[in-house]
């Protein structure tokens, strides 16, 4: 099975290429992106040694149509997908902040609260709760955006105070937030799945605020089976989850947090088959349709520049 882990284009109008740690992003004319999502894997802020078979078709083809299924209620950046691992958008100036949401008390909300903690970015937290509970209400846990290392907690009120975002700006993405959790959770719910938590990215464009990068997918996102939640929450389980924390329980459990010392383990390849078979599920789940892999007989590079020049150049 074949992964695309770097891509190396050169295309019509192309300015710069940035190599994240899971998509590379190609600007065109200053005017639009060509974001690829390629097969690498990325947890604790490093990027695992071996691609994942068909991840990048998977989460772009989970973000493109979530993006088309919130268009009515946020603008956002998505013109077209030319190939199945391929977004192409409008380039706008990105907020130095990402909107994570969370609906439960679960990941790292819940090893804070465990530890003695009772508000987390300026919000307060009752007390009493359990790993997996639900809020009352979804809470707003911002980050500022790092370009390397760990992103950082922050409240809103620092975030205006420190002019990171103004005040209009953040009320407005905010908004979108919630907007966004409560359609995305509606669409879960219809496919028997929980949409416990995600991020959202924002940027600028024509003075207005608009939604970019990818929603909804494994990789910003954790959802739990509906199904056994509530059994699993009253005996204290572990819910079953579609997510990519998955990936991180297994590092975990082999001893890889990043930490200084720590020796990334052996991905095999029945290892990543494995990690690969989680996204089609999560895929197939959310989409409720079936997952049709990519041609990856031929070289996935030339396929995928074939399809993207041939669109930007249609729009000429």
């Amino acid at each position: 099975m074949k992964a695309l882990t770097r891509t190396d284009f050169n295309l019509p109008g192309q300015v710069s290429v940035y190599h994240g740690k899971v998509r590379d992003v190609y600007d065109i004319d200053g005017d639009l992106l060509v974001m690829v999502a390629t097969d690498r894997i990325s947890a604790f802020d490093v990027i695992l040694p071996k691609g994942i078979p068909f991840k990048g078709q998977c989460l772009n083809q989970i973000a493109a149509s979530f993006l088309d299924a919130t268009a009515d209620i946020v603008p956002n950046w998505k013109l077209a997908t030319p190939d199945p691992m391929v977004t192409v958008g409008l380039r706008a100036e990105g907020f130095r902040v990402e909107m994570i949401i969370r609906g439960y008390l679960t990941g790292s909300a819940w090893r804070e609260y465990k530890n003695g903690c009772r508000e987390i970015c300026g919000v307060r937290l009752p007390e009493g709760m359990r790993e997996n509970e639900r809020f009352p209400e979804p809470i707003i846990t911002p980050t500022t955006k790092a370009d390397e290392g760990h992103d950082e907690n922050i409240s809103k009120e620092e975030i205006i105070a420190q002019g990171i975002v103004s005040k209009e700006d953040y009320e407005q993405m905010e908004q979108y937030t919630r907007a966004l959790f409560q359609r995305g959770s509606e669409i879960a719910a219809k496919m028997g799945l929980i949409l416990v938590d995600t991020k959202y990215e924002f940027g600028k464009r024509d003075g207005k605020v608009i939604l970019i990068d990818e929603i909804h997918t494994p990789d910003s996102s954790r959802y739990f089976y509906a199904e056994g939640y509530e059994e699993k929450f009253e005996k204290g389980e572990p819910q079953k989850q579609l997510s990519k924390e998955f990936v991180r329980q297994w590092l975990i459990e082999h001893d890889f947090m990043n930490r200084p010392g720590d020796v990334m383990p052996e991905i095999t390849d029945e290892y990543a088959q494995s990690v690969s078979d989680r996204y089609i599920e999560l895929y197939e789940h959310i989409t409720g349709t079936k997952f049709v892999p990519a041609d990856s007989e031929g070289d996935i590079q030339q396929r995928i520049e074939r399809n993207v020049t041939k669109w930007l150049e249609s729009r000429k």
